[in-house]
């Protein structure tokens, strides 16, 4: 028989509370793109799934406590120690927010440009905390994708310009591209179309400097058969083909004032039609333009339509000259070198006095001059090393080597020895940081593994 009064008397149980998510890790992934949060020390408090993934972060506990420039710079000490823009460091001197640009490594390692926008934002027991949202402008370079296509930078003037670039893909206004010659506006103009709405549409350039009154409605508008004498089948124009796509104008500067009416009519309308033909045709084009000259300039001279300047410039982005970011400079000589040894089935090196060379030089051709010099280098160079005496651009007697006992003149040292010393110069260049040498360099972190093996770097 069950004694009642020990039921009375024994404690009634409290159900059991309901498990509530934590309120922080709750908050911060209702955001889409990457979002953490951070303390004083640089050490994360809390991330969204987002910033996980793209850092190749298993779980919340793989990620908490660790230090953010570990996480996403590989880094071993703060990002402001090796010069960069540090949100962290400026909101928690301030307290306000801080946008900065930077370069990022991803969970495969490979680098990507983002920006980061770093907010102060007060944490559950009081204390400050850094809120960073981190939206992505470019990052790795699809497999396959040649090396003529690709932009390298990791300077603060190629993040602006890549920031900028970025912006202006996501909408669908016109772009108006300026830079010195060679500085890679083709390229940009790619870069807007490929992360763009129209990406999958057609890329069709339009050299703006051949041209001419004769030429101008065949080659933009096209022809119908028996247009003029001589013309046997109808010809697409390049407007037409560009449909659903993007029309890149190269050197606008250059089109001459009566076939700049011509084109803002068409570009106003999307309606045209080929020559000889009669009916009105109609494409939807987003128009991305290039000039090296000073488009305001010719509109106050009245070289250039005005009209057709603000139809053209809804957005203008500045790309750099090569000697305002000449901390690119070594990444694009080993990206543009690589290439050039590929193409003729040899390996080919520089040494530290080349790479010196080319960082106090001034490139008046940009890049496209770097190109030249080093494929010229190439072909000067019998042995695969580049030495700055085979650039051309420095003074020969600062470089020429001095006489050996034996009176000879080469004291080269071996292929071997200069790689490794290369590779010693750039982990210097980079703080020890192996993803970045290897970015440099163009090969894989694994590749760059063995080799600091075999020369004991490692």
């Amino acid at each position: 028989m069950t004694d009642l009064s020990l039921i009375e008397d024994s404690p009634v149980q409290p159900p059991a509370p309901e498990r509530r998510p934590d309120m922080m890790q709750s908050l911060i992934d209702v955001h889409d793109n990457p979002f953490v949060l951070i303390d004083d020390q640089y050490r994360v408090v809390a991330a969204n799934l987002a910033y996980r993934r793209a850092y190749g972060l298993d779980s919340a506990s793989s990620v908490i406590g660790r230090h953010c420039y570990e996480l996403s710079h590989h880094l071993e000490s703060p990002c402001h120690l090796h010069g960069e823009d540090c949100p962290h460091r400026q909101v928690f001197a301030s307290g306000e927010a801080h946008e900065v640009l930077h370069t990022h490594y991803d969970a495969r390692g490979e680098a990507e440009q983002v920006r980061i926008r770093g907010h102060a934002i007060q944490g559950i027991n009081g204390e400050l905390l850094l809120g960073e949202a981190i939206h992505r402008l470019a990052g790795p370079e699809e497999k396959g994708q040649c090396d003529g296509r690709r932009m390298i930078g990791f300077s603060p003037a190629y993040l602006k310009m890549i920031d900028q670039l970025g912006k202006s893909a996501a909408t669908d206004a016109g772009v108006l591209l300026q830079g010195e010659s060679g500085v890679g506006k083709e390229l940009a103009a790619h870069f807007v179309h490929d992360r763009s709405p129209r990406a999958t549409g057609a890329f069709v350039a339009v050299d703006c400097t051949t041209l001419t009154e004769t030429l101008f409605e065949t080659e933009l508008f096209g022809h119908e058969r028996g247009a003029f004498t001589g013309c046997v089948g109808r010809r697409v124009g390049l407007f037409e083909m560009a449909d659903q796509g993007t029309l890149f104008l190269d050197e606008v500067g250059e089109l001459p004032l009566g076939l700049q009416a011509k084109l803002l009519r068409v570009l106003e309308s999307g309606e045209f039609r080929r020559v000889g033909g009669r009916v009105t045709l109609h494409a939807d084009v987003r128009v991305v333009a290039a000039t090296n000259r000073n488009l305001r300039q010719m509109v106050a001279d009245g070289e250039f339509r005005q009209d057709l300047y603000y139809r053209l410039a809804c957005i203008m982005v500045e790309l750099p000259a090569l000697r305002e970011r000449r901390a690119d400079i070594p990444a694009l000589a080993d990206a543009l070198l690589n290439r050039l040894c590929r193409d003729g089935g040899r390996a080919c090196y520089m040494t530290r006095e080349a790479i010196d060379c080319l960082l106090r030089y001034d490139f008046p051709g940009n890049i496209r001059e770097l190109k030249n010099v080093l494929q010229r280098a190439v072909a000067l160079s019998g042995d695969g090393v580049i030495g700055a005496n085979q650039l051309g651009l420095c003074p020969t007697t600062q470089l020429r080597a001095a006489p050996n006992d034996q009176g000879a003149t080469n004291d080269t040292p071996p292929l071997r020895e200069l790689e490794a010393n290369y590779i010693a110069d750039l982990l210097a260049r980079h703080g020890g940081h192996r993803r970045r040498v290897a970015d440099v360099m163009g090969i894989s972190e694994r590749t760059l593994y063995r080799k600091l093996k075999r020369y004991g770097l490692g």
